[in-house]
């Protein structure tokens, strides 16, 4: 297998607050994370080159031949093939920003340590071979491309299981079921994409479904809901209610009723009853969004784009979330009224004001959250979290 090392740019933190708690491979566009795509795609175990914070977590291999790509970058069919093409000392570049490179570890070494790695010939890729994810809405702005490329990628040459004779299913050529899969009676409708069901997923009776759609391993679909296409549901979520355009990393609950649209949602997030999120503004105006990187509420060029919500994050029973609004890791939301549209991490509170949710509770609360999908906080996750609750203190 080949040895792929997945780096983070400076652009890491225009994709705060979802990369707080990894790096930006790790973020899910499409039926899988960016890392998983490029690990398909080269045959390849992958590591990172990440913030410091992070590696404990996520730490770096190097092996004597190693490919080297921008974590950030999907893995398409075209840049695939001339990554593959590479030799060593080899590099692919867009605008002279480094996008992927083959190095021998000493030149590996070197350019962990900021020295002359020596000759490295570039070539300069056409900007329509690369896409890039460099802001939280580029998740769900891609999605609908996303799918129906790892669709293909995961599909090929296989058989899917049977569609139950019970289930209306529309293109029943672009619905993949995996195995033990659950499917009561249901619409599926993949006449505007394909439609993934991840195995051991679950999808209750009267639930509508429209595609391009991803449902991850583990995940449920509650009775009744209203899917639109452009959603990734990760694995072991559970999904009520009604969701268009979205991606829910995995881990999270949105089990009821209430509305999700054009939104990113970390891990181990949990969206109350009748949560109700605003996705175009009354004026049809461009949304602004508050951005890590620039330290202001920034345009977006979108006319559609709802919430970003960092992982461990919760809100309350009847919540309403304005367009635009970002939630930072471990805030806990809830009460009447509109809460603003830049929530820190670790805030308690909502639309009356905010105070800081103790690391040690907050710490409480999740282990109590996670233990019930069988898991347990690992002491690096919590190291983690300690970062971001220190880092993200001068915004509460």
């Amino acid at each position: 297998m080949r040895n792929l090392i997945l780096f983070d740019t400076d652009e890491w933190r225009q994709l705060l607050p979802l990369t707080y708690t990894r790096p930006a491979a790790e973020l899910r566009c499409g039926i899988l994370r960016l890392s998983q795509k490029w690990a398909l795609h080269l045959d390849a175990h992958t590591s990172y080159v990440t913030q410091e914070y992070l590696t404990d977590k996520y730490p770096i291999k190097i092996e004597e031949d190693n490919y080297l790509v921008n974590g950030m970058v999907l893995a398409t069919e075209a840049l695939v093939r001339l990554v593959r093409q590479l030799d060593q000392g080899e590099a692919l570049l867009l605008n002279e920003e480094l996008i992927a490179a083959r190095l021998a570890r000493s030149q590996f070494d070197k350019l962990l340590n900021n020295d002359d790695i020596g000759d490295l010939r570039g070539y300069e890729l056409d900007p329509g071979d690369v896409t890039m994810i460099t802001r939280p809405w580029h998740l769900f702005q891609y999605n609908v491309e996303a799918i129906a490329s790892d669709f293909q990628l995961l599909t090929r040459n296989r058989q899917s299981a049977p569609i139950p004779p019970q289930v209306i299913a529309t293109r029943p050529d672009q619905i993949f079921i995996e195995a033990e899969a659950t499917v009561y009676p249901c619409h599926l409708n993949a006449s505007d994409g394909p439609i993934y069901i991840g195995k051991g997923a679950t999808i209750m009776d009267g639930a509508m479904i429209r595609g391009p759609f991803a449902l991850c391993t583990g995940a449920t679909v509650k009775m009744g809901a209203k899917i639109y296409g452009g959603t990734t549901i990760g694995p072991y979520s559970k999904v009520g209610g009604e969701v268009g355009s979205s991606v829910i990393l995995g881990y999270s609950n949105k089990g009821h009723d209430g509305y999700l649209g054009d939104s990113v949602i970390g891990e181990w997030c949990n969206l109350g009853a009748d949560t109700n999120v605003s996705n175009l503004k009354n004026t049809y105006a461009e949304v602004r969004l508050w951005s890590y990187g620039s330290g202001r509420f920034d345009t977006t060029g979108l006319q559609f784009c709802g919430l970003i919500m960092g992982d461990h994050a919760k809100s309350g029973i009847n919540t309403m979330f304005n367009t635009g609004t970002v939630v930072g890791v471990g805030a806990n939301i809830f009460g009447a009224g509109y809460p603003r549209n830049f929530i820190p991490s670790f805030a308690w509170g909502g639309a009356n004001g905010y105070q800081t949710f103790g690391f040690e509770k907050m710490i409480e609360t999740a282990e109590a959250v996670v233990q019930r999908r069988g898991k347990s906080l690992t002491p690096e996750e919590i190291i983690i979290l300690r970062h971001i609750f220190e880092e993200s203190a001068a915004y509460r």
